[in-house]
């Protein structure tokens, strides 16, 4: 069956909650106030959300909240990396289920969003009715080497050549510690060049067919500082990990807890691998490869089976 995103909708909620003390998160609640919960876990880290997030889901059914994560959106400080970690997020998420009087509730997420989404149900598994996952991110060494030093390259030579233009050839033998080097400097042009180079190469790698308006958003200079900053410093420290695979080796944390995965079969930035590898070491899991599709959640292959997927987890309670 094929799925279409729900109509357009405006939130009955928004807050802000003071998470530290430098940081405040912005959230939002969308659909049925006495719906069942369900969490949208946004991608980068350090993309934000956006309207269309709000669609995924029957309005009717659930009570949607989604929010901005540190440093990004309308979170505040904006771009900033202090006091920002996996950690710190997963310790945020478990201050918005408490701050809203939640008890459990389906996480949902795509790319990073899939990343943190698993890392705070392996941390938080009683908390967590359903999983919904799409693009699997598991932030090991060989898919950060893949994306941004070599490997994704040779599919998008045209767009790579761009993303290496701002680095000098001695220092390419690691392009995410140049790029870390320039998203950190205290010049605001060396940032923002950097910025916009480091989100255009995601946002031209994300679709099967690619999309100008699409790429053109990624480099708007006020998205780009912040996601291209967070995400390099996410990768940089591996994300706080204790070993480069520990998602998969804490997965057997999470084997009770139904799981949909969708994953485009042509997706460049996070190689459907990942997803199967995943789905192999839970193999209670449902994994669905869509035939037609890249990284984006937008595709319509994509985007029908997560509808789908939130269709087939009304049945949780």
């Amino acid at each position: 069956m094929n799925y279409s995103a729900f109509p357009e909708i405006e939130p009955y909620k928004t807050g802000r909650l003071k998470v530290s003390e430098k940081h405040e998160l912005f959230y939002e609640e969308v659909g049925n106030p006495k719906g069942s919960p369900i969490l949208f876990v946004h991608g980068g880290p350090g993309g934000g959300i956006s309207p269309d997030h709000r669609r995924y889901y029957d309005p009717k059914h659930y009570r949607v909240i989604l929010f901005d994560q540190r440093g990004c959106g309308q979170s505040t400080p904006y771009a900033d990396l202090d006091g920002n970690t996996t950690w710190d997020l997963v310790a945020d998420m478990e201050k918005i289920r408490t701050h809203l009087g939640i008890d459990k509730w389906i996480v949902f997420g795509g790319s990073w969003g899939s990343t943190l989404s698993l890392i705070y149900a392996e941390t938080h598994p009683e908390r967590v009715k359903g999983l919904i996952l799409r693009g699997i991110f598991l932030c090991r060494k060989k898919e950060i080497d893949w994306f941004y030093q070599k490997g994704a390259s040779h599919l998008f030579p045209e767009a790579w050549d761009k993303y290496l233009a701002v680095i000098p050839e001695n220092e390419r033998h690691d392009l995410v510690a140049a790029y870390y080097k320039r998203l950190t400097s205290p010049d605001r042009n060396t940032r923002l060049t950097a910025a916009r180079a480091w989100s255009t190469w995601e946002g031209s790698t994300s679709c099967l067919y690619t999309e100008p308006s699409f790429v053109d958003d990624f480099g708007d200079d006020e998205f780009a500082e912040a996601f291209a900053r967070i995400e390099c410093h996410y990768f940089t420290n591996r994300i706080w990990m204790k070993s480069d695979n520990q998602i998969i080796e804490d997965v057997h944390r999470i084997r009770h807890i139904p799981c949909e995965i969708v994953h485009g079969r042509y997706d460049v930035v996070c190689p459907v691998e990942n997803a199967w590898e995943l789905h192999k070491a839970w193999p209670e899991s449902h994994l669905q490869i869509t035939p037609d599709a890249g990284h984006a959640a937008r595709e319509p292959g994509n985007l029908s089976r997560l509808v789908g997927a939130t269709e087939k987890f009304k049945s949780i309670r």
